[in-house]
């Protein structure tokens, strides 16, 4: 099994930044595809970014794309979400997950170890 424990939300200003980080631990979190997904209230979870186990390969979703960056460091079994230009629309509980996969994947379904999400909310 893998834990996953999401850290770094919070209230930030509309074009500030907030720095997410996602800590693995059991099971071997290196051959793991890792994603961060998000909810909004009263909406469905979405697909925010995806990395490889390597961390060659990132995809990120439309509405994100040149703001956020997703990153990951094996050696400390953690992976990261920067945030820049935050707008509130951006508004959600941010959930980090892992995939028995080494390869990427944008499909909520495709993963299926969840941590308990950390609020971010940008204010107007």
């Amino acid at each position: 099994q893998v834990q996953l424990l999401e850290s770094g939300g919070g209230l930030v200003q509309a074009g500030g930044s907030l720095r997410l980080s996602c800590a693995a631990s059991g099971r071997t979190f290196s051959n793991s595809a890792m994603g961060w997904f998000r909810q909004a209230p009263g909406k469905e979870r979405e697909f925010v970014a995806t990395i490889s186990w390597s961390g060659g390969t990132t995809r990120y979703a439309d509405y994100v794309k040149g703001r956020f960056t997703i990153s990951r460091d094996n050696f400390k079994n953690t992976v990261y979400l920067q945030m820049n230009t935050l707008k509130p629309e951006d508004t959600a509980v941010y959930y980090c997950a892992a995939r028995p996969s080494a390869v990427t994947s944008t499909l909520r379904s495709e993963y299926n170890y969840w941590g308990q999400g950390t609020q971010v909310t940008v204010s107007a």
